[in-house]
């Protein structure tokens, strides 16, 4: 992704808000308002981040407008159209905030709901995710693919959630700030941050009907998804041992290659020991061939396999970077 790293101010807002935007132009100004009248009533320090993710219309000009006329207001403007992981990954470099908050532009998402966030991460959670329990959106092209895909993300991922395509959250930054985002995975960061021990739960919130604009997502995402999750299921149980995946099948490749080799071999001897109804040359199956083909395999996965493990230590070793995450010291200087 092509962005500015912004650095983090030392002593930031209490919440960052961080809104991707896709040609939005409509529901730029009421979804500031909404933003606004919500902040205002929490009484908290906070900044609300706009990333325009290569807008063609006059998004980012309205974003500039509404960045003079609110201090609170920062504008990214990246250089082209990234898609929505990225944008969200530019929002959560440039958030200073202890509290981040993400959420679409196009007033789906209500801010109203912000509070109701707020209150349950002060029951002790690090992560609360938004249900849309009452979701306003099409029933076959979009409510029942989700349906379908959020139970298999709990499932794989091992964090129940309703609903992952919910904008919507509230994260503590110690849970997420250290998150680097590719493909479509920002729906995936309450998984992410499980892993690294953080406590997550759910709330319903509200979702309203879109009634300007167009939609920039639809069912075409579920492969991208698909691909996401054959990624997660590897990372969440080999991320760090991933000689134990490629060896298991290199240790399959050479077992189908031994078992190739001998039945060809007990067909080859099968008349000398009077079995001639078993009989064959090895230029009459393709048991040699796959013997040696099956070998082969079992080779490269095992050599595939050592050479992940290499990145894998040079990935942890070279940045200093535990394995491991800790919660609380006590008694530390």
């Amino acid at each position: 992704m092509d962005s500015t790293q912004i650095s983090v101010a030392p002593a930031g807002p209490e919440l960052s808000l961080f809104l991707p935007v896709l040609d939005e132009e409509e529901n730029l100004r009421p979804m500031h308002e909404k933003i606004k009248a919500a902040l205002d009533a929490l009484g908290r320090t906070a900044e609300v981040i706009f990333v325009d993710d290569g807008s063609t219309d006059r998004s980012l000009a309205i974003l500039k407008e509404i960045a003079a006329e609110d201090p609170r207001v920062r504008v990214i403007s990246l250089r082209r159209n990234y898609g929505q992981t990225a944008a969200m990954s530019a929002g959560i470099d440039a958030a200073r905030g202890h509290i981040l908050i993400p959420m679409d532009a196009d007033l789906q998402n209500d801010p109203a709901d912000i509070k109701r966030l707020l209150d349950k991460l002060d029951e002790g959670y690090d992560v609360v995710s938004g249900w849309r329990k009452n979701r306003q959106d099409k029933l076959i092209s979009r409510k029942i693919p989700s349906q379908i895909a959020n139970r298999i993300i709990s499932w794989i991922g091992g964090v129940p959630l309703h609903d992952y395509g919910c904008s919507l959250k509230a994260y503590r930054r110690e849970v997420i700030q250290d998150v680097r985002l590719y493909g479509e995975m920002h729906r995936f960061i309450p998984i992410y941050a499980s892993w690294a021990g953080a406590r997550v739960t759910e709330i319903p919130v509200d979702h309203h009907a879109r009634t300007m604009g167009k939609s920039k997502y639809g069912i075409s995402r579920t492969i991208k998804v698909i691909f996401d999750l054959m990624t997660i299921k590897f990372m969440a149980s080999y991320q760090t041992k991933p000689i134990y995946v490629f060896g298991t099948f290199g240790m399959l490749a050479f077992v189908a290659s031994i078992l190739a080799g001998g039945y060809a071999v007990f067909m080859k001897l099968a008349n000398i020991i009077g079995l001639p109804q078993f009989h064959a040359d090895f230029v009459e199956t393709p048991l040699p061939v796959l013997c040696i083909v099956m070998f082969a395999i079992s080779i490269q996965f095992f050599l595939m396999g050592l050479l992940a493990e290499l990145l894998v230590r040079t990935y942890h070793e070279s940045q200093d970077k535990a394995i491991y995450a800790v919660r609380e010291k006590i008694g530390f200087d």
